[in-house]
């Protein structure tokens, strides 16, 4: 049998896709082990609506999950593909900041949420709910800006990249769209397919929103 040896440039892309893969599938597996406490409440609860306040409280856990992710992405060729040095450096640098950041979007949400419901039972109401449901997408993208710069820098302040990042998101708001889109579409996988979703899909619908949001903050100059 004859044996031929991979061409180098041949070699190097078949490291890249291996590299990529292997993040990938490292990067589920560490995502679902920090979003567990939420996993395993919707594995438990029959009806998650009923209860919906204890499990916004519940998807903090994923804040500094989705931060550990994206710390994986942004090391993608920094050397030899690595996933569980960036995963806890950046959950480590950005946990309780982006938890926080992450209640105070799902706050926001809520009230427009209920707002919008409330409105939408008057006869003027219905007119106003693109409103709601656009002021409620542009808090979901900026929240996700915020956690990924977060997790790439040590001396972003929180304060100081909410403005900064809800008007870069309100420019570039196709970008956040799409972001909340492929959000749904991650949680709509787990939810009809856990297995599939936390194995599988959840690391190229999750780099997607990576690449998204890093063109949406590449303007953001972090002091």
């Amino acid at each position: 049998m004859a044996v031929r040896l991979l061409r180098p440039a041949a070699q190097e892309t078949y490291d890249k896709v291996f590299g990529m893969v292997y993040v990938g599938l490292m990067a589920n597996v560490l995502l679902a082990v920090g979003c567990s406490p939420l996993l395993l409440a919707l594995a438990v609860v029959r009806d998650p609506l009923a209860s919906w306040p204890f499990f916004v409280v519940l998807s903090g856990f994923c804040a500094p999950a989705l931060a550990g992710v994206f710390g994986c992405f942004a090391a993608l060729g920094d050397g030899p593909p690595t996933v569980w040095r960036p995963f806890v450096t950046a959950y480590r640098r950005a946990a309780g900041r982006a938890v926080a950041v992450w209640f105070g979007g799902a706050a926001v949400v809520a009230v427009l949420g209920f707002d919008a419901v409330v409105v939408a039972r008057t006869s003027w109401g219905p007119a106003l709910v693109p409103f709601f449901v656009t002021a409620s997408v542009l808090v979901v993208a900026t929240v996700i800006a915020v956690v990924l710069v977060l997790a790439t820098s040590d001396t972003a302040r929180v304060r100081a990249l909410l403005w900064p990042c809800l008007w870069l998101v309100a420019r570039r708001w196709y970008l956040g769209l799409a972001n909340v889109v492929v959000l749904g579409l991650a949680v709509a996988i787990v939810l009809a397919q856990p297995l599939v979703g936390l194995l599988v899909a959840c690391a190229p619908l999750l780099y997607v929103v990576y690449g998204n949001t890093r063109a949406i903050t590449a303007r953001l100059s972090v002091q």
